[in-house]
């Protein structure tokens, strides 16, 4: 096992040491630019397309689609998982409180990046045999890329996002549920395996998956608000008992981004390119934005037009990182638990324990539960497209089984490794999804023009 990390972490140096950064970057700095920075001057009217048709009994939809709500709680099921909780950690740990600011600002470019990646779904989107409205990026690589280079890219964005979400990625958020569980039942001596947490919460995913897009849409869209809101109101909880360490946290983030041993001191051994590193990659692994997952779930909305969309699907990358990311960062900075030893999960426990008590890490541990639950579900459904893609609709239930295994083993393997090969394997995942969205820039430009000055209100059908 660690000669496969070290080989592992060999390949993520190459890749988020300076390959991704300038991809990531670049394509989120030049949108923003394109754009004229559409995640400011639009950010109302995004959240106003969210929330504000917004009905608890449900709104109207075609066969086969999402609402626009729908959709963006998918996106966000997605996105909020275990990066929210535990990548936090792993992000302050390995790039210091710097890694923070780095994450704040590849988000920000990320929101312009997230709308173009939804507005093209929504744009190149088809119906599969069963009728089912059905789209991302390999639809529009093919699109971007006419000819065998186009359905050779496609084909291999679509072998990465199984392996990064639907396997890797889905055994990062079961190993870090088996994690805070054991944590929780082993601090009050009942010795709880990591393996039987695993195998209940497989059992679970695996009654949804076969549930279909209907049954995930159902579950996620009442789970994902009521599972925000009690972490919100906990983290707010916690850093209020803090409140006077607030000031020392942001001088740590802003001075971390530039100086780190000023922070950690000269010992630490955390260099600026660790906290641009740590900082950037976590980011993603947290809103996904130019990863190429989250269109799967923009594709099916049933929206008026890509724009929409596009404004929709922005203001989820805010929650999950300027929200409910941020709840994180400060709560375990303003309690001082850097220094207690623990990593990932368990140190945002520790956290919690030191302003609840005894139930901080039970807390911590529900919370993960649900958060990273519903990723697999999101996950799940991604890879899943692009699995019929690849291999058509009757390998799908092979798919389903394999990633109920995959949640399975992922529960009971080392951390390190578990963070690493996700790490890896969304890496690769962007090479050819950013590619596509810089060769297709005229035609997001072209909707944001066409449908972004309408006035509020307006139709804006596509004509």
């Amino acid at each position: 096992m660690d000669t496969l990390l070290n080989l592992v972490n060999e390949a993520n140096d190459f890749l988020w040491s300076f390959l991704l950064l300038i991809i990531l970057c670049g394509t989120g700095i030049y949108y923003t630019i394109r754009l004229k920075f559409i995640q400011v001057r639009k950010f109302g009217q995004g959240f106003r397309q969210v929330f504000g048709n917004f009905r608890l009994k449900g709104e109207k939809r075609g066969k086969g689609e999402m609402t626009p709500f729908q959709s963006v709680a998918t996106a966000i099921a997605a996105q909020v998982g275990t990066g929210n909780l535990a990548g936090a950690a792993t992000a302050l740990l390995g790039g210091g409180p710097g890694a923070i600011f780095w994450m704040w600002l590849s988000a920000f470019f990320g929101m312009a990046t997230i709308y173009a990646e939804a507005t093209l779904a929504q744009e190149y989107k088809t119906r599969d045999p069963e009728g089912n409205v059905t789209g991302g990026p390999v639809y529009y690589i093919k699109a971007a890329f006419r000819g065998r280079f186009g359905k050779i890219l496609a084909t291999l964005f679509a072998i990465f996002i199984v392996l990064a979400l639907g396997f890797m990625g889905n055994m990062v958020q079961s190993n870090s549920i088996g994690v805070a569980f054991s944590e929780v039942f082993n601090a009050r001596g009942i010795p709880v395996p990591s393996l039987a947490v695993g195998v209940l919460v497989a059992a679970v995913a695996a009654f949804i998956f076969l549930g279909g897009t209907d049954r995930l849409a159902a579950v996620v869209e009442k789970l994902v608000p009521v599972m925000a809101l009690v972490y919100i109101v906990g983290s707010l909880i916690l850093i209020g008992m803090n409140v006077t360490q607030i000031p020392a946290a942001l001088r740590m983030i802003l001075v971390g981004a530039f100086r780190p041993q000023a922070v950690l001191g000269a010992g630490a051994g955390i260099a600026v390119r660790e906290a641009i590193r740590f900082g950037v990659a976590r980011g993603l692994f947290s809103n996904e934005a130019g990863m190429g997952s989250t269109p799967h779930a923009h594709a099916r909305a049933s929206a008026k037009n890509p724009h929409e969309q596009g404004l929709a699907a922005m203001i989820s990358v805010f929650l999950d990182t300027f929200v409910i990311l941020n709840l994180t960062v400060f709560a375990l900075l303003t309690s001082g638990v850097l220094d207690s030893g623990k990593d990932g999960i368990a140190l945002t426990q520790e956290a919690f324990v030191s302003g609840f008590g005894s139930l901080g890490d039970i807390f911590v541990a529900v919370c993960l539960l649900f958060f990273a639950f519903s990723t697999i579900l999101g996950w799940h459904f991604f890879a899943e497209i692009n699995f019929r893609y690849l291999f058509g609709g009757k390998a799908v239930k092979l798919y389903s089984l394999l990633v109920v295994a995959f949640i399975i083993v992922g529960s009971t393997l080392k951390v390190d490794l578990v963070w690493s090969l996700a790490d890896f394997f969304n890496g690769l995942m962007v090479i050819p999804n950013a590619l596509a969205l810089l060769a297709l820039s005229p035609v997001v430009a072209g909707m944001a023009r066409k449908f972004g000055g309408r006035k509020q209100g307006q139709d804006a059908r596509r004509q």
